[in-house]
């Protein structure tokens, strides 16, 4: 057994080691500080495993019918898994194995793609926002936006681009598809340019890499948090570890990995436009002991220079907008400049 390093936080972000490279150093248990306090632990007697989320047939989505469950489920659910969405099982499949190809990579070729590559393309991090947690999250993830083709050619990983710009182009065509049909039910009629430019100019792919762990109940792969995003679509793989917090606020609901489907959950940013008609709903992740577990979600933001803020359309029946008008790109630095903290961020904007 090794020791942990001395400078953890070095050794994990400076050196790009991650929580992969500690978790291969097969500590016997976990560092102190990934030990998350007793209140903030997954509560087992709280886990509701007797139901979850909807989960919807995707293949006839301009059916009202269709469209009407997926209105349902963003309203009282904020979660929803799709199936029959249209993207090849081959393309989810290779897009699972490079992201495993990918944090199987020496440290030192990580540590190189992050002394070369743009943040504002590619993001290679530990944790969430490590030097502003007191605790640690149990997880390492890229995120790789969705730019320009020659920003795409030249600064995405090799090894995992082909896979990874396959799925985003079959997946953008999906998400324009779940945004007209939400924006629809809240009377725009169209996802034109501005709409688009508002809703997923900026959008952003990510791979999450949670290492088997020692002690999985003490630490938290990802803490309670919303997404600050428009929609989140995410792929997971058979192993599981997703939850999503219970209408009474104190429940947890299991997400049951389903072969071929895609969990589609409301961001912030689509409950402050609905004027909180869809619901984005706290969520969390656990770690799991014998096997590492990824996830890959796109998160589809507005762009930087985007303004949001309750939509005109929602407004006409006389509703008070519950929230500003604000710089999405100062909603999104808020975000990171803090550790999870459940649903808070989005008092930033409110009136």
């Amino acid at each position: 057994m090794s020791s942990t390093p001395t400078n953890l936080i070095d050794f994990l972000v400076n050196q790009a080691n991650g929580v992969k490279g500690l978790a291969d150093l097969n500590l016997a248990s976990v560092p102190h500080q990934y030990i998350q306090p007793l209140q903030a632990r997954l509560d087992h007697t709280k886990i509701v495993t007797q139901k979850s989320i909807p989960i919807i047939d995707f293949t006839k989505w301009e059916d009202p019918d269709v469209q009407d469950s997926i209105f349902d489920a963003a309203t009282k659910w904020g979660f929803f898994q799709i199936v029959n969405h249209g993207i090849p099982s081959e393309v989810l499949d290779d897009l699972k194995d490079a992201v495993h190809r990918f944090f199987e990579l020496p440290a030192e070729e990580k540590q190189c793609l992050k002394d070369n590559s743009p943040p504002e393309v590619v993001r290679l991090a530990s944790s969430f926002s490590p030097y502003a947690e007191s605790v640690l999250e149990w997880k390492d993830y890229l995120q790789l936006v969705y730019a320009s083709e020659e920003k795409i050619h030249a600064y995405w990983p090799p090894i995992c681009k082909d896979q990874a710009l396959e799925y985003m182009k079959h997946a953008e065509a999906l998400i324009r598809k779940l945004l007209k049909v939400l924006l629809k039910k809240l009377n725009v009629k169209e996802l034109d340019k501005a709409r688009e430019h508002t809703l997923m100019g900026a959008m952003i792919l990510g791979f999450n890499y949670y290492p088997a762990c020692p002690d999985p109940e003490v630490v938290a792969g990802v803490g309670p948090h919303s997404d600050v995003s428009s929609i989140t679509v995410l792929l997971q793989d058979d192993i599981g570890g997703l939850y999503v917090r219970g209408s009474d606020g104190d429940s947890w609901i299991y997400v049951p990995p389903v072969e071929g489907a895609l969990v589609i959950n409301i961001g912030d940013v689509l409950q402050i436009m609905s004027n909180e008609r869809c619901k984005s709903i706290e969520h969390r992740v656990v770690a799991n002991r014998s096997k590492t577990r990824i996830s890959i979600p796109i998160f589809v933001n507005p762009a930087p220079d985007a303004v949001i803020g309750p939509l005109s359309e929602v407004l006409d029946d006389g509703d008070e907008p519950k929230y500003k008008q604000l710089l999405y790109s100062d909603y999104f630095k808020y975000f990171f400049s803090k550790a999870h903290d459940g649903k808070k961020t989005i008092e930033f904007a409110m009136i």
